[in-house]
């Protein structure tokens, strides 16, 4: 069993104020491929073991390193979902996934007007259902505005399509779904996460992305070529880091790689 590293300084929810805030909230972004310096607060030595890798050599130690996790029930999902992903301008709203709507936590739920809990890794790629364990992974869990999310179903993501009611930005055809440009490469991240932390072990399917869509319950995901695009195109964002932090410091204790790394993707995919 891996030993977990843990920060020296005390835990404990970062609030963001004034300009900052606000630039946080619309998802501005850092220089290209990389995080800035005072966003992500990566444990000293925590891919240590990591280091020159590449190619499956690289998705091998990365497992090893993030599967050292807790994991949290999917009822304590939604508490887990209204600290990652609370508004930085206001603390009793959350930052919906697809539109970039700041929405009440209280309005949670599945009526019209609610946010609900969506599966960046579709649940049924690969048959996990809501059971503890990929069902509940945090690293892939946004809020997101019901009829959104329902439109988008268990799409594979790709480019084209017609727009998508409600959410401008956003676009979806028979069998797959473009997300808004703001989080196009954090939809990347966390599908490239999934695929490296849920490898079949646990029994749980080996999750896979691959260059098709249309997989239905098959334990993949794509498009990978269009995923390593938009991880390119759309760097980590400081909003995407902080919620990074939040789910290694308050409740998985574990880190997305590709948030810390993006060129890790090229180097494990590319």
């Amino acid at each position: 069993m891996r030993t977990r590293l843990v920060r020296a300084r005390g835990l404990g929810r970062v609030r963001w104020s004034g300009l900052a805030a606000l630039a946080i909230a619309a998802g501005v972004l850092v220089a290209p491929g990389a995080v800035a310096q005072d966003a992500a607060d990566v444990p000293a030595g925590y891919y240590d073991s990591a280091a020159g890798l590449t190619g499956e050599a690289l998705k091998a130690e990365l497992n090893d390193i993030i599967s050292d996790a807790d994991a949290v029930s999917y009822s304590q999902v939604w508490d887990g979902l209204m600290a990652t992903d609370e508004d930085p301008a206001n603390p009793d709203n959350v930052i919906l996934l697809y539109t970039g709507e700041s929405r009440a936590k209280s309005l949670n739920g599945g009526d019209v007007g609610d946010w609900n809990r969506e599966h960046v890794w579709a649940k049924s790629h690969g048959d996990f259902g809501t059971s503890t364990g990929p069902g509940t992974d945090l690293h892939h869990l946004r809020p997101a505005d019901v009829q959104v999310n329902g439109i988008r179903g268990n799409k594979d993501f790709d480019e084209g399509g017609s727009a998508v009611s409600g959410a401008p930005g956003n676009y979806t055809d028979a069998d797959s779904f473009e997300p808004r440009d703001d989080v196009k490469g954090d939809v990347a991240r966390m599908i490239l996460y999934m695929a490296v932390r849920w490898e079949g072990e646990d029994s749980f399917a080996d999750l896979e992305p691959n260059d098709t869509v249309n997989n239905g319950s098959a334990p993949y995901h794509g498009k990978l070529s269009t995923l390593l695009a938009w991880n390119d195109a759309d760097p980590v964002s400081s909003f995407e880091a902080h919620r990074n932090d939040v789910i290694y410091e308050q409740f998985q204790h574990n880190r997305n790689p590709f948030v810390d790394h993006p060129e890790w993707a090229d180097a494990i995919w590319g």
